[in-house]
């Protein structure tokens, strides 16, 4: 297992390296807390500019929720590889249990992402983790479950 030494941040570039998501679909712009195996905070920042908003919806934007989820699944992935050994590769989603969207993300939001280690283990890592808004639950997951990529795949 990794260091359980708490990292304070983590800027654009830090998670460049450490997941394989590029635009338009990287949806984690700053992580501010790590502690290995344990947890992990990071920020999306929701822009008029993202493209998704054109047409969900015109006149009404509204983040969808799978989108969320994928950021909350992205932030799972930089926990687990903060948590286990590097040569067992990026993590994949494999499955979400029991998600709601008790409210809307709109343009201007800043999603704080809370990330929760559930079982961080080589074969089926999940995590649990809830988005908020200026403190606000705005969707939240019992349980992120994560694959990893075999090799040569």
């Amino acid at each position: 297992m990794a260091s359980t030494e708490p990292l304070q941040t983590l800027d654009i570039l830090g998670i460049l390296k450490r997941l394989p998501h590029r635009y338009p679909f990287l949806l984690v712009d700053r992580v501010t807390e790590v502690e290995p195996g344990k947890r992990l905070v990071a920020i999306k920042n929701v822009t008029f500019n993202e493209p998704f908003f054109q047409g969900h919806f015109p006149g009404e934007p509204v983040m969808p929720g799978v989108l969320i989820v994928e950021a909350m699944a992205q932030a799972g992935g930089l926990l687990i590889g903060f948590s286990l050994p590097e040569a067992m590769g990026p993590p994949f989603l494999a499955s979400v249990r029991k998600v709601r969207w008790p409210r809307p993300v709109r343009p201007g939001d800043q999603l704080r992402l809370e990330i929760t280690a559930v079982d961080i283990n080589q074969k089926i890592p999940s995590v649990s983790a809830k988005a908020f808004v200026e403190g606000q639950v705005v969707a939240e997951a019992e349980e992120i479950m994560f694959a990893f990529a075999k090799p040569g795949r």
